[in-house]
């Protein structure tokens, strides 16, 4: 089978597919004539047995001790409701400490934020964590470097191909060689420049103000 047909037969994207495939879970042939990967019943069981853990909420690294066989189907159940249970744990807090806080009739620019904290506080050293949405919240500040570098890059693009149009249209004789090389190499330096500042900004935003933010 092609990957479009286990994709359709079992209910996973081709993302997926080669997800697990790259995670080692799922090892299909190859056909020898043309090299494709050759899908059949088996790997689709495999799929289909991935698929169960995962809706379930099963981790990766136990469902690769279970196919390995170092855990059986009841040992990563067992382990895995150990971290349902945590999971269920800490949500009930959670919902506590909303429930509590809906009968607060203050505006949010007048509510004691630091007593709530430290109560929380209080509250994860039981053992007990709480919901972090700070992440998301990072990752929203790609977005606008992300867009403008597209933009740039684009610009830049149009910018060394209208130079070019024009001296093939406007110059009877041949430019030299290294006024080419310019009117090329300075638009592909300044795109270089912008790309290499998304790259330097989206490592900031991953390493230093994640880590920040997990902090407070």
């Amino acid at each position: 089978m092609k990957i479009n047909e286990v994709e359709a037969l079992v209910g996973i994207t081709r993302k997926n597919i080669r997800f697990y495939e790259s995670e080692g879970l799922l090892t299909p042939r190859r056909n020898s004539e043309n090299g494709y990967r050759d899908y059949g019943e088996a790997e689709v069981e495999v799929l289909r047995r991935i698929k169960l853990m995962r809706k379930l909420g099963v981790s990766l690294e136990e469902i690769r001790q279970m196919q390995s066989g170092t855990h059986t189907v009841g040992d990563g159940m067992r382990r895995h409701l150990v971290t349902l249970e945590r999971e269920r744990e800490n949500l009930e807090q959670s919902i506590r400490l909303c429930a509590r806080l809906t009968d607060c009739r203050e505006r949010l620019s007048d509510l004691d934020a630091g007593a709530v904290l430290e109560e929380m506080t209080a509250i994860e050293q039981t053992g007990t964590t709480f919901q972090n949405k700070q992440k998301k919240d990072v990752r929203s500040r790609l977005i606008a470097p992300v867009f403008i570098t597209a933009v740039m890059v684009l610009l830049m693009a149009g910018f060394a191909g209208l130079l070019l149009w024009s001296i093939h249209a406007v110059v009877e004789e041949t430019p030299a060689a290294f006024m080419m090389v310019i009117l090329v190499l300075v638009p592909l330096v300044m795109t270089g420049g912008v790309v290499y500042a998304l790259v330097q900004r989206i490592q900031e935003i991953g390493k230093g103000e994640e880590d920040d933010a997990k902090n407070y």
